[in-house]
């Protein structure tokens, strides 16, 4: 089961109709369900910024999402151990929330051009705030910071959590490049596994981007002079989730 988590100035309907969005291709070529939330806020981005949707079982957009998912496995016996994230800019933003708040429902994530869990965190608790710190690249902290940001948000938890892909543009004006760093941070830092490239390919999956592997369950993807945001690659994503 997929779920795919649309940008700002969108919505579920428009994201499955975009060409560049193709994993409706995907589901009918290899038959998994997909789920497309759509944002109930005004211009349309996700909630990543207040208290409720950054804790587990908050109430908030995660708390949302993640009910999506159980009643998708209930209803429609989906394999509760195939549960795979993606989406883009906002939607990415909100795929490194799931995977910190909801480690436990998610198998994988595959991210376009997003920020930091708990990076866009509003200081006054408000709902669906911008970030400019964080949007411009300046919110910036060690990995064991950013660890703890995660394990903030799921207090005690200690299951398995999903493997992540971070895909993000050199030319991103946007959500800074930056914060591609602060976001493999995190992931490593989650993982308990370094910052040093275990595995690197030159112009994979396309020329001028750069696959990087940090173990078995981080890997970034960074695209020379690609903007906001990178274009979805359904096979290298799907490959990913190991199907």
């Amino acid at each position: 089961m997929f779920l795919l988590i649309h940008s700002c100035q969108s919505t579920a309907q428009t994201y499955f109709a975009n060409a560049k969005i193709p994993w409706k291709q995907g589901s009918d070529g290899k038959g998994y369900i997909t789920i497309w939330p759509s944002s109930p806020h005004s211009g349309t981005c996700w909630d990543v910024s207040s208290k409720a949707t950054l804790s587990h079982n908050g109430g908030g957009d995660s708390n949302a999402i993640a009910n999506m998912i159980t009643y998708a496995i209930g209803k429609y016996s989906a394999d509760p151990a195939k549960v795979f994230v993606t989406g883009g800019s906002s939607g990415a933003m909100m795929s490194n929330v799931m995977a910190a708040t909801y480690p436990e429902l998610i198998s994988a994530v595959s991210l376009y051009s997003g920020v930091a869990a708990g990076c866009f965190v509003s200081s006054s608790g408000q709902v669906d705030a911008w970030n400019n710190t964080c949007s411009g690249g300046n919110a910036r902290a060690t990995s064991e910071q950013w660890t703890d940001v995660v394990h903030a948000m799921y207090p005690g938890y200690n299951g398995t959590r999903p493997k992540m892909q971070i895909w993000h543009g050199s030319a991103d004006t946007t959500l800074a490049p930056q914060n591609y760093q602060e976001e493999l941070k995190q992931w490593t830092g989650v993982f308990g596994v370094s910052m040093t490239v275990t595995d690197s390919k030159s112009n994979t999956p396309d020329s001028g981007y750069t696959t990087s592997d940090y173990g078995d369950s981080v890997q970034g993807i960074y695209a020379q002079g690609v903007g906001h945001s990178v274009p979805s690659h359904l096979k290298v994503s799907e490959a990913w989730f190991g199907l």
